[in-house]
């Protein structure tokens, strides 16, 4: 078969990424379509992946004309590659691959991790063109409910689940790794979904410095924006691909980052995330309150914060804890890339199958 995937977030590679070697190794054809956002080339780059075509080489603005104007140009620049390859499914979260889909007739699937209510402008123009909307079990995908094959699992499972992904142990060598260390992540909150989102800002982030080290632990900080020189010292200069690996040997997370809070939760690092998402996710409200894996706090609440830092600056046996809550996650979800293989290998047949028999998934566990 002939796959067209378009990746417009390096998440979205991280969770095809293994699904994209295995149907590569078993003769499908695959076109890569991509745009200039964050580390998501450097990614491919790093792993040797070199057959894909940039189709926005600048980023986007963050104003709604930026967006709606970067959508248009993504419709243009896709249209001939669509035409000329061939494609048997477009896969993607991004509305360009369930419209071209819909008007050129083509099998076409929305990857998507968010609720309804948080994407609601990208679901109005996505939704109704899409056939498949394929996503965690517990988002909310809205009115489009009959279209939704939700999966026991997290998109994050994609490229961090047990039978995928090892932590490497050479990296704490590699990057001369601080014995006690929290890692800080700062996003750069630019999505069309971001517009009014707070998150850490330079006073919160001044304070927690200075409560960590006031405890003993080294600070290392992974972010999307410039920040002030005065962290330079403190800023990690990596492989991207190593940074899971530096997230697993951290003694816990604090982020304005909902996809590494879920990441920190599969690999059993205690997180605390600010940000006006907060108790609005899904995916993370079930890490949170059904497994105890995270903690959520608003972006105004400092008091909260630092109550939530000192009470795991202070729990004993504070990985042991994590580790079996995380353990006990995992035992309950399924082999996300192994799901997937087998939906892309057999769709659309497959659709009709799963929500036939939507406990079939649990075959892949």
């Amino acid at each position: 078969m002939r796959y067209l995937i378009y990746l417009g977030h390096p998440a979205q590679y991280l969770f095809l990424r293994e699904t994209i070697k295995r149907l590569k190794n078993n003769g499908h054809r695959i076109c890569i379509l991509i745009k200039t956002k964050d580390i998501l080339e450097a990614l491919l780059l790093a792993d040797g992946v070199n057959d894909y075509k940039n189709i926005l080489l600048k980023e986007r603005g963050t104003s709604l004309i930026s967006i709606a104007f970067s959508l248009i140009k993504r419709l243009l620049a896709m249209i001939p590659i669509v035409l000329r390859f061939k494609p048997d499914v477009l896969i993607g979260t991004d509305p360009s691959i369930a419209q071209l889909g819909f008007f050129l007739r083509i099998n076409r699937i929305t990857i998507t991790e968010d609720d309804y209510n948080i994407i609601k402008p990208l679901a109005f123009i996505t939704y109704p063109f899409t056939q498949t909307i394929f996503c965690p079990e517990p988002c909310d995908v809205g009115s489009w409910g009959h279209k939704k094959i939700g999966y026991q699992g997290y998109m994050k499972l994609g490229h961090l689940h047990p039978k995928v992904f090892q932590i490497d142990n050479s990296i704490k060598m590699k990057y001369n790794l601080p014995p006690k260390f929290v890692l800080i992540r700062l996003s750069k909150l630019s999505a069309y979904h971001d517009i009014g989102i707070k998150g850490i800002n330079e006073k919160t982030l001044d304070n927690i410095i200075m409560v960590l080290k006031k405890n003993n632990y080294d600070v290392l900080i992974s972010a999307e924006n410039l920040l002030d020189k005065k962290y330079n010292h403190l800023l990690l200069n990596i492989n991207p691909n190593d940074v899971h690996s530096i997230l697993g040997f951290s003694s816990f997370l604090i982020s304005d980052s909902q996809s590494m809070s879920v990441e920190a939760a599969i690999l059993g690092i205690p997180s605390i995330r600010v940000s006006s998402f907060s108790g609005k996710i899904s995916v993370l409200e079930e890490l949170e309150h059904k497994y105890k894996l995270t903690y959520g706090i608003k972006a105004s609440d400092s008091k909260k914060l630092f109550e939530l830092i000192n009470k795991l600056i202070k729990t004993k046996d504070l990985q042991k804890i994590w580790t079996h809550r995380s353990n006990k996650m995992l035992n309950n979800k399924i082999n996300v890339t192994a799901f997937l293989f087998w939906f892309l290998e057999n769709y659309p047949s497959s659709n009709t199958f799963i929500k036939k028999y939507p406990n079939y998934q649990f075959h892949f566990k």
